[in-house]
Formats: structure tokens, C-alpha cells, sequence
């Protein structure tokens, strides 16, 4: 889920807060474990300690796949849910990157493309949210591509450095440019999306503008 969601999300938390017990299910907890071991991650990684660090990222990436299947089954999903899981991923997936750039196996503007592309992104929720009507701030297929690759760049890095295997490291490395094209494509879907949206405000007004306008 991107970082827009994650805006909506917290952004109707404010307007509707939860009880502490609306936070207090399984879950949540196994998200929270994912959280919690974002920084040690990073330091693993920053330390050059790719195989420590790798098979973390596996554990956590593991969390967010038992957290779902945990509220699907027993049926304990919840807005805290909704609005955790997102930020919590994000932590962690920018977390890794700044652990590789610090450890040295990645470039320092790959991050910064990465951080530029998600910084843009939340400008424009925010813009939208605390100025417009426009609410469809669901991820684009760019923008699921874009965090796709980020995932599997990691694991090639992480895979090919900690096992010495150069045809990894070198996958890894050429993913990285996937990961910079998609940040690129994704960031420019959004906001040709808003502009899109804004055109349509201003030619049929605010009250009859289609709010699912897309731009994948």
C-alpha cells in the first residue's frame, strides 16, 4: 500500500480516533513486531551485515503476510489495522534502503530518488486531502510496480553480498534501475492524475467531478 493510502488513513484516525482496546488485537501486534525490528535491520545493513540483515528483512516481510492472514481468519480486521500496516511497511522498506546506502551497497541517489518520489507522493495526499474533494489515493499499477522492484532489489543485494554470489548482486544492481525508471513513471502518474482531476473540477465544478478518476 503507498504512501498516499497511508496519508488517507491517518488523516481520518485524526478526525476519528480509536480506543486503545481498537488497537489491542493480534494482528496489529504481529505489525508492531515488524516495526520493531525495522532498526535492527537497518543496522545489520548499514554494518554490512547482509546476511543477518537479509534474513530479518525476511522474518519482517514474513509479519506482513501473517498479519493479513490473521485478520481474514479470525475475522479481527480494524481501521487501526488499515492505517498501521501501511506506515509499517513503508518504515521498514525505507528504513532498508538507507541501511544498504549507509553499508555502501547502494548508491546514495538511488535513496534520495526514493525519498524525492515518496516525499512528492505525500505532498500531493496532503494537498488533496486538506484542499480538494479528490479521494482515490489507491496506489497506481506504477506505483505497485515501483514497490515490487524495491522488494526484489533487495533481496538480490542481500542475497548476492551475504552468499558471494555475483550474478545476484549483479541482478540486484540492474534492478536498481528499474527501481529509479518506476519512481520516475509512478510519481509523474500522480500527479498527472491530481492534474487530470483538477481539469474536470474546473470544467463540470466540485459537486459532479467523478472522484475515481485513474491514471495507471
Amino acid at each position: 500500500m503507498s504512501y498516499a493510502v497511508a496519508v488517507s488513513l491517518v488523516f481520518r484516525m485524526r478526525l476519528f480516533p480509536m480506543s486503545r482496546a481498537a488497537w489491542m488485537t493480534i494482528p496489529n501486534l504481529v505489525t508492531l513486531v515488524r516495526v520493531a525490528l525495522t532498526p535492527f535491520i537497518l543496522l545489520e545493513l548499514a554494518h554490512g551485515h547482509y546476511l543477518a540483515g537479509g534474513w530479518l528483512f525476511g522474518g519482517a516481510a514474513a509479519t506482513d503476510i501473517l498479519d493479513g492472514w490473521l485478520a481474514r481468519h479470525f475475522a479481527e480486521t480494524s481501521k487501526a489495522g488499515q492505517y498501521l500496516d501501511p506506515v509499517a511497511d513503508k518504515f521498514l522498506l525505507s528504513s532498508i534502503y538507507v541501511g544498504l546506502a549507509l553499508g555502501g551497497a547502494v548508491p546514495v541517489y538511488v535513496v534520495i530518488i526514493i525519498f524525492a518520489r515518496d516525499l512528492w507522493i505525500l505532498v500531493l495526499s496532503g494537498i488533496a486531502l486538506r484542499f480538494t474533494g479528490f479521494r482515490d489515493l489507491q496506489p497506481s499499477q506504477a506505483g505497485k510496480l515501483s514497490t515490487f522492484a524495491q522488494v526484489m532489489a533487495v533481496a538480490a543485494i542481500c542475497a548476492g553480498r551475504a552468499y558471494e554470489i555475483t550474478d545476484f548482486t549483479r541482478i540486484g544492481n540492474a534492478l536498481l534501475w528499474v527501481v529509479v525508471a518506476l519512481a520516475f513513471l509512478s510519481g509523474a502518474g500522480y500527479t498527472l492524475r491530481g492534474i487530470k482531476w483538477m481539469r474536470l473540477r474546473g470544467r463540470s465544478g466540485p459537486d459532479t467531478v467523478d472522484l475515481r478518476v485513474r491514471s495507471e
